[in-house]
């Protein structure tokens, strides 16, 4: 049996856990909050007191964590955690480039293998074993954990090297800020031309303007059956986590001279939008600040 140290049981890191215990892993789960530990339990994990007893004998770590302090300070600063001989750490958070640059580097340089494997389909997809996950790092570290990643996702895409997976991941969120946005927008504008807008979404998801964010995650509710915009905008992808994606996109644009001018008025959007309280309900929400005006 693989025993597995996963650090981190968020509303993401939980179902993810729950899919590789599912899988018939040995699952060794730390989270700083003692409720999240006894769900974890009721799972058949083994909840341990510290992270240091997650990793000790893991045959893989896993890490979903909110940010890449958290990351470096959690799995990185503490050079007395001991990480297996032929352990392979993966970390699933979203975070800085600067900062997986250095995970992947402090790692190594204790011979570590580590990739970074972001991942893409949000709650949903965690709980349904369906997300993509954007993997950066070495071909060994890859083929050894790519059997972990499927118990999680459906999409398993070796983008590059180190640190190629998080590229990815702050790129595909930077279209997906965008989009949203744009679809918002078009939708506000359909409905004070007068068009019904069940009718406009017929016309526009089988035409030019067919995307992800009208298609599959409608900001209005009744066009998709399964967008969070039918449930009051509760669960999915909180607009607060899109505001702190939308925000790496930008660090990383200044860092590569890449001009990102949508980008950057996707994050200005998002930030009035969560300075409205509307933070913690998901990103598809901002079209209530756009119809509100």
């Amino acid at each position: 049996m693989t025993t597995i140290g996963f650090i981190g049981l968020g509303n993401m890191g939980m179902p993810m856990a729950v899919n590789l215990r599912k899988a018939g892993h040995e699952i060794k789960a730390f989270d700083t909050s003692p409720a999240v530990l006894d769900q974890a339990a009721g799972h058949g994990m083994k909840a341990q007191t510290s992270v240091s007893s997650a990793i000790e004998g893991a045959h893989f770590v896993v890490s979903m964590l909110p940010s890449g302090k958290h990351v470096l300070d959690v799995m990185v600063a503490n050079d007395k955690l001991a990480y297996a001989q032929d352990c392979v750490v993966i970390d699933c958070s979203t975070i800085d480039i600067a900062s997986c640059a250095t995970f992947h580097r402090t790692l190594s340089q204790r011979g570590i293998r580590t990739l970074d494997a972001p991942v893409s389909g949000g709650v949903g997809g965690a709980a349904a074993g369906t997300l993509t996950f954007m993997v950066g790092g070495s071909d060994e570290a890859f083929a050894q954990a790519r059997p972990i990643l499927q118990a999680m996702g459906k999409n398993i895409i070796h983008a590059g090297d180190a640190g190629a997976g998080q590229a990815a991941k702050i790129c595909n969120n930077m279209i997906t800020g965008i989009s949203m946005v744009a679809v918002s927008e078009a939708l506000n504008l359909a409905r004070r031309l007068g068009l019904d807008l069940q009718k406009f979404f017929d016309i526009a998801s089988t035409s030019s303007g067919q995307c992800w964010s009208l298609t599959s995650y409608s900001p209005e509710p009744g066009l998709v059956a399964t967008s969070p915009s039918n449930r009051g905008y509760e669960g999915g992808f909180a607009s607060e986590l899109m505001l702190k994606d939308l925000r790496l996109a930008e660090q990383a644009a200044m860092s590569s001279n890449a001009p990102a001018l949508l980008g950057a008025a996707a994050a200005s959007l998002y930030a009035m939008h969560c300075q409205a309280g509307k933070g913690r309900l998901d990103f598809s929400s901002i079209i209530q600040m756009l119809n509100a005006r």
